[in-house]
């Protein structure tokens, strides 16, 4: 098969979640023997050359266009009074993409198109307004990574500013209006969790509306024998420019690190990710170290022992969580930074919602009562055997087919 991949970002190098599924849709169906054809928008925060991704081979082909996504206040404050269109959206809609989706779609046989989220989805309007008989269009698939209204309504629901509520709220109406209109425009949703499945036809999603949970490439999580981790330590990795792991961080570090660290002030706290602001970069001498970006996040989980997801808002599925499994790694979680993860408290993970409840953990770990590494072990077992990329793959490709017209006899 040819599909044809629409993403709203170059899904290159591989230091987010988002990133990492896209880059492993694409990466699983050539490896799988078929056919990609990338389009995605060159943004300037994620800007690639086009041989980014030439390492996937003759069967894949990078196709970009640049587009000036940056966020700023005067167009924010424009799409405010003069758009109905959501501005996170809006920033992603650019003619000279569709115009390039049409020319692949009228000088090659496509098999079927995967938009990749909800930044992409607007873009299915447009087929639908261009098709007829110059232009076949192809079934579409949308991969929800994300129920996006729902991140902000949560948002909203905890900001004590009220002018930033006043636009949290709105940007939920706007998102959720948006994906209301644009979810029937599809052939079929691949939701990346089961939950957001549910959430989905609730919405009034038609049909079908499949759970098809992201892949990961094991190969590039396998623990190095040699790196022991430093003994009483915690580590939280993430993309710091997505909200909702911001607002989890700063839960984590008002609720929860206080306590912990004037009860055990030789326990550390290391933070990595992409996009961390520049106040957090600041020296501290509580023990918490913030590193930034690092190149390798592989590296940076085995150095440390147990990871940190204080997750509050959001929807979709951590990659994150997924890796440090693979590596052995126990987790503490929130239920909700967890969701859609096949995993069992207790068993290979442990989960816990308030900040009472986090602190009782953190100091069972601390007294060695937590099995961390019976519990790094099993969430091992689950990673490889429940999201293995190839038999994720399988599932995309099994749609597809589902998807695919019936011949005219």
């Amino acid at each position: 098969m040819h599909i044809l991949q629409l993403c709203p970002r170059v899904p290159y190098p591989l230091t987010t979640g988002g990133a990492i599924a896209m880059y492993d849709v694409a990466a699983g169906l050539v490896q799988a023997g078929h056919r990609v054809t990338m389009l995605a928008i060159n943004t300037p925060k994620h800007h690639q050359p086009a041989d980014a991704l030439d390492h996937l081979g003759p069967n894949f082909r990078l196709v970009t266009v640049d587009v000036n996504t940056d966020i700023t206040p005067v167009k924010a404050l424009k799409n405010l009074l003069l758009s109905r269109q959501p501005y996170i959206v809006e920033r992603f809609i650019s003619p000279a993409v569709g115009e390039t989706l049409v020319e692949i779609l009228q000088s090659e046989t496509v098999d079927a198109v995967q938009f990749e989220g909800t930044f992409a989805a607007w873009y299915a309007e447009l087929l639908g307004r261009r098709e007829n008989a110059s232009l076949r269009v192809p079934p579409l698939v949308l991969r929800a990574h994300n129920l996006e209204h729902t991140i902000w309504q949560m948002l909203a629901g905890r900001e004590g500013n009220p002018l930033k509520r006043f636009y949290l709220r709105d940007m939920a109406a706007r998102l959720a209006r948006f994906e209301r209109r644009h979810l029937a425009q599809f052939d079929a949703v691949a939701a990346i969790t089961d939950d957001d499945a549910q959430r989905l036809r609730a919405l009034g999603c038609p049909e079908p509306v499949v759970f098809i949970p992201a892949g990961v490439d094991f190969t590039r999580f396998q623990p190095d024998p040699a790196v022991k981790p430093k003994p009483r330590t915690l580590f939280m990795i993430g993309s710091l420019n997505w909200l909702p792991n911001l607002e989890g961080l700063h839960w984590l570090l008002r609720e929860i690190w206080p306590t912990i660290h004037a009860e055990m002030p030789d326990v550390e706290l290391h933070i990595a990710g992409s996009g961390t602001p520049d106040e957090l970069l600041r020296p501290r001498t509580d023990n918490v170290f913030v590193h930034g970006f690092v190149e390798s996040a592989p590296a940076f989980m085995q150095q440390y022992e147990l990871m940190l997801v204080p997750l509050l808002s959001g929807g979709g599925m951590r990659i994150k969580i997924i890796e440090a499994m693979a590596l052995g790694k126990a987790v503490l979680s929130t239920p909700l930074g967890a969701e859609g993860i096949a995993v069992r408290d207790g068993h290979d993970i442990v989960l816990r919602d308030s900040a009472a409840a986090w602190l009782d953990a953190l100091r069972a770990w601390g007294r060695q009562e937590m099995p961390v590494a019976a519990i790094g072990a099993a969430a091992a077992h689950t990673a490889t055997h429940v999201y293995d990329r190839r038999r994720v793959t399988e599932q995309f490709v099994g749609l597809y087919e589902r998807l695919r017209p019936v011949p005219v006899s």
